[in-house]
């Protein structure tokens, strides 16, 4: 029996000094990079747990812990290959995601393409299978105060 299922994700991580931006596995130049156990990769931890939600199995701290030192400075296109091997252990395929950063600086959108055939290589997909918005948070709270950034994404799966 066919089943299509979904899930939600959300990330967020503060803005530091000495550290690389990357979003969706680019990365963005910047003067500040975010902060984390992994790469800090806003956007694909938030899809990373769309598609572990979708299937149920339950969300990126499960499978990476930021208390395993082996997996610190962890790319997280290995964290969405790993969520596409869960899929497939699962009978599951992702058939697509949406996703939006909020951000107030730097402009995303000149990276989406690049984005989205990163994240889709990682996860086994076309690139059309894969939204990405951006938007500001209007000046409002942390991430308008640009101490931060966060990103939700919605993903669909079918189970066979």
């Amino acid at each position: 029996m066919r089943a299509f299922r979904c899930g939600i994700g959300y990330d967020a991580h503060r803005l530091v000094s000495r550290r690389k931006l990357i979003l969706g596995g680019v990365e963005i130049a910047h003067k500040r990079g975010l902060q984390g156990h992994s790469d800090a990769d806003v956007l694909s931890h938030a899809i990373a747990d769309a598609i572990l939600g979708a299937l149920g199995a339950g969300d990126i701290g499960k499978h990476f812990p930021n208390t395993e030192e082996s997996i610190r400075g962890i790319s997280s296109m290995e964290i969405l290959r790993h969520v596409a091997t869960i899929a497939a252990q699962k009978n599951a395929r992702v058939v697509n995601v949406d996703a939006t950063v909020l951000a107030e600086a730097p402009k995303i959108s000149p990276h989406i393409t690049a984005m989205q055939e990163k994240i889709a290589d990682a996860l086994g997909v076309k690139a059309n299978a894969i939204s990405i918005k951006a938007t500001t948070n209007e000046g409002l709270g942390a991430i308008g105060r640009s101490e931060g950034m966060a990103a939700m994404a919605v993903a669909s799966v079918e189970v066979t």
